[in-house]
């Protein structure tokens, strides 16, 4: 547990009947029994198929820190994925809008824009780098960084699938087909969180690498996963000091006109926030 009051989980999925030892310190439920009495809060969620870092606040106050991050959007997520074919160009920027899929038999689905059925779609940004190909059980795939920098429901997979290159095991939108693989190749790598009270920033451990699933084999490396992560610290730290800055700014506006308090929050945001908060009401 971190002093912020906030605690960042590793998940790995059940490996174990697969030949893959995984320590025992990785399941979330597990360490959650270890404070009987608090009852925590998931600052965001992951795909039931996902694993990697999920951030869990352990009180009020430290939901609140998480929140105002979130909606700011200092928080940086980055994902490993291994993704069916080799992905040709080295950077891309997909930005394809994501709707509810209201087709009968696939409501419990995402679409882009465009698909037949697809109801109140808006606008989503993902990122991925290519970090290496190579070829999973003999088919080719290639291992990608992907960054949301918005936060639409299966917003990475459904991507993905949308530029070609369904995630390895994604049975949902490969078209019922991609149903070998043991679980679906996703997992959140990095998170970075700048509350108040401290900085959290974690890796969770990359679970596609040969030693830990031996139908993966990298062929060729594109850019190196520490050089992305880097990249990404570098561009947080300069987001976090415009922030800092921007607040600092204002904070002598408001003081040489005399006002008070901090910026304005609209109607809809403070009722987000108490909505959220609400959930550490006791009854």
């Amino acid at each position: 547990m971190l002093g912020s009051g906030l605690s960042v989980l590793a998940s790995l999925p059940r490996q174990l009947q697969h030949g893959i030892e995984v320590p025992q310190s990785t399941p979330a439920m597990p360490w959650l029994l270890l404070y009987p009495r608090v009852l925590p809060r998931f600052c965001h969620q992951l795909d039931f198929s996902t694993s990697g870092a999920l951030c869990v606040a352990l009180n009020k106050a430290a939901a609140g820190s998480a929140y105002k991050c979130f909606k700011e959007r200092l928080v940086t997520k980055a994902y490993l994925a291994l993704v069916r074919g080799h992905v040709s160009q080295s950077r891309m920027s997909i930005r394809y809008a994501i709707g509810k899929n209201t087709t009968e038999g696939m409501t419990h689905m995402m679409c882009i824009e465009g698909t037949e059925g697809c109801e109140n779609p808006k606008p989503c940004q993902s990122e991925l780098i290519v970090l290496e190909h190579g070829s999973y059980s003999g088919d080719p795939v290639t291992k990608v960084l992907l960054q949301p920098l918005t936060g639409r429901t299966h917003q990475l997979r459904v991507h993905c699938s949308a530029i070609g290159h369904p995630i390895v095991g994604d049975f949902t939108y490969s078209h019922r087909q991609d149903s070998n693989p043991y679980r679906m190749m996703l997992h959140a790598y990095y998170l970075r969180i700048p509350t108040g009270k401290e900085l959290i920033e974690v890796c969770a451990p990359d679970p596609f690498v040969t030693a830990m699933d031996s139908n993966w084999v990298p062929q060729h490396v594109t850019q190196r996963l520490e050089d992305v992560i880097q990249e990404l610290k570098d561009k947080g730290t300069h987001k976090e000091e415009e922030e800092e800055e921007e607040e600092s700014q204002e904070a002598a506006r408001e003081e040489g006109a005399g006002g008070e308090g901090s910026r304005e929050e609209t109607e809809e945001q403070r009722v987000q926030c108490e909505q959220w908060l609400a959930e550490w009401a006791l009854e």
